[in-house]
């Protein structure tokens, strides 16, 4: 039986062949790329769903070259410490599956993963090909209730009810989050007055902070097409003027600070 549940009814889906099915006899087919589409037209109203093939193709390029793989080791190493052997690790916000293959070599878990962004999901099957993929909501997560051991949830949105309502009496929540000083000298080149981040760390009703780990290091790009790509995968891309991203681009050098925390939470 899947992780997934029918988005039409709520039940269990099984995977059968290349379709998922449930008793209600509601279908869903596996694309050619390995993941299946269980996102109703009513979940959501944007055009565009998640990230597009320039950001997706810029982060794979990026991600490749190793500049957050202390990020990767880290979450692999706290999944590793909550998680246990055999259990079902729910990556929202999968993207290609750059994290969540880190996490499915490290122990043996049972992977779903799960993104809004089609471009994305192309790629998280051939990363992971034991695992399962669909598109899908954050805020409304194929999942049966109490089901999950472990959520990831890196640099994406964090619908805590939805959180909460998968996971297991004893699961945790592992979230990636940017924090004040990430990648500050790139905002440096691109605008007059940049701003630090802002995290918001949870401790109410519905999850308690039990870990925090902080990674901060520099990074050196050495090439205008890895500050290109750094660039393009962010949420700045598409929010700076013409003026202010040329300037940024002519560059071939960029030693930036990346300043991430990697947070644990319990259910309470």
């Amino acid at each position: 039986m899947s992780c997934f549940i029918c988005p039409v009814c709520s039940d269990s889906l099984t995977k059968n062949g290349s379709a998922y099915t449930c008793e209600g006899r509601h279908s869903f087919d596996v694309s050619k790329f390995g993941y299946v589409n269980l996102l109703m037209s009513q979940q959501s109203s944007l055009k565009r769903h998640g990230d597009d093939k320039l950001m997706v193709q810029a982060r794979r390029q990026f991600l490749e070259q190793g500049f957050y793989k202390a990020l990767s080791d880290k979450i692999c190493e706290c999944v590793k410490q909550h998680a246990a052997d055999g259990g079902v690790v729910a990556d929202v916000g999968c993207g290609e599956g750059y994290y969540t293959a880190a996490v499915s070599q490290a122990g043996n878990y049972h992977i779903c993963g799960i993104d809004i962004s089609k471009d994305a999901l192309r790629y998280a099957p051939r990363s992971v090909p034991c695992g399962e993929f669909a598109v899908a909501s954050a805020f409304n997560l194929p999942f049966r209730d109490n089901s999950v051991d472990c959520v990831l949830n890196v640099f994406a949105p964090s619908p805590y009810n939805e959180f909460q309502r998968v996971l297991k009496s004893d699961g945790v929540l592992i979230k990636a989050v940017p924090l004040e000083d990430h990648l500050w000298d790139l905002k440096c080149a691109l605008y007059k007055e940049p701003y630090k981040n802002k995290p918001e760390r949870r401790d109410d009703e519905l999850f308690e902070l039990v870990e925090c780990h902080e990674l901060k290091y520099k990074i050196r790009l050495t090439d205008s097409e890895a500050i290109g790509n750094l660039f393009k995968m962010t949420p700045y891309y598409y929010k700076t003027g013409r003026e202010d991203a040329e300037r940024l681009l002519s560059l071939n050098e960029l030693e930036t600070t990346v300043h991430f925390c990697v947070e644990i939470y319990k259910k309470r």
